[in-house]
């Protein structure tokens, strides 16, 4: 089986798929076969534009064809976890876009389905799989840094379009959920684990979503972390990690290049760190092809996606009720 290449259908004509066909295209194991959309004629467009060879009116007409092994589902929020589950039930293993789903119990009713149909499903990280990512998770790993003490972040840029999905609440629209993950995913995982107690704070926009999140997460061994998210705010985003000994700055964290740098500081003594990288959502399609032909763990275990959930949960819950919220996973 290590020598397939793998069938993949994308669920939807999503903005987001503008990312992700590049690496499906130049990838040796992972072919784009199909696409579906809500009308023929918009996927039949959408096909010939991306030059792709099946086109599907119904979403349920993709998960049908026998020929497609993996789907790619960037489908608004909400309906992350409803076809997910209806597509491991049709037989296919699915990389969702993030968020996950809007709550541990949808997290775990993907992971029970997965199991039973053993499908593979995994939450699309990107930056997970970048080679700055792992060196930054080796420099904390090795003690450049000392014991870790704070983490800093922060994701946001100005969206103002009208009828946006990410602005409406009952899409799971929000600046946590669209962009605040990525510093809450990126802490957890340079701290190796998940935090035992958050705190937030939030400025509601005209629709009722969260405009703008600002968000705490004490972990074990008094390791700190703070960030903030926002939809009105200028692009904006960097990670600050702080040792005992040191401190380690990342400009690009959560969309890497192909080059990128890095900033590890002691005293007065700034070391650059260059590092050359794939191309950044290339590696989250590889990583689906190591999963199903390899049979590896994905680096994205429904484990900890479900981490990731249970802690924007309980910052949203935070937000609302102004108290600190303990987690237990």
């Amino acid at each position: 089986m290590a020598d397939k290449v793998l069938n993949w259908g994308l669920l939807s004509t999503a903005r987001i798929n503008r990312a992700l066909i590049p690496p499906l295209q130049v990838s040796r194991r992972n072919h784009l076969l199909a696409v579906a959309s809500r009308t023929q004629e918009a996927a039949d467009n959408y096909a010939r534009e991306q030059n792709i060879s099946r086109a599907y009116g119904t979403y349920e007409a993709l998960l049908a064809d026998p020929e497609i092994d993996v789907i790619y589902n960037p489908l608004p929020n909400h309906l992350h976890a409803e076809w997910t589950i209806k597509a491991v039930e049709a037989g296919k293993h699915v990389l969702c876009e993030k968020p996950l789903a809007l709550s541990v119990e949808a997290v775990e009713a993907m992971k029970s389905a997965a199991r039973k149909h053993d499908r593979i499903v995994a939450e699309a990280f990107m930056y997970r799989h970048h080679a700055q990512t792992l060196k930054v998770q080796e420099l904390v790993k090795n003690g450049s840094l000392g014991s870790l003490k704070l983490i800093r972040g922060s994701f946001s840029f100005v969206l103002d379009r009208e009828g946006d999905v990410r602005l409406d609440p009952a899409m799971g629209g929000g600046s946590i959920w669209d962009v605040g993950c990525y510093p809450i995913s990126y802490a957890r995982t340079v701290v190796g684990g998940n935090p035992l107690e958050v705190f937030g704070w939030q400025v509601t926009g005209p629709t009722g979503i969260d405009e703008t999140f600002v968000g705490q997460m004490r972990f074990e061994h008094d390791v700190y972390a703070q960030f903030g998210c926002s939809f009105a705010i200028p692009f904006h985003n960097f990670m600050e990690i702080v040792g005992s000994e040191g401190t380690l700055n990342i400009p690009s964290p959560f969309k890497p290049d192909t080059d990128e740098k890095i900033y590890l500081r002691h005293g007065e003594k700034t070391e650059t760190i260059k590092i050359k990288g794939q191309e950044v959502y290339l590696g989250e399609v590889e990583d689906m092809a190591d999963a199903i032909l390899l049979g590896h763990d994905p680096r994205i275990s429904l484990d900890d996606s479900r981490a990731n959930v249970a802690v924007i949960c309980a910052l949203l819950e935070s937000a609302r009720s102004g108290k600190p919220v303990s987690i237990s996973y």
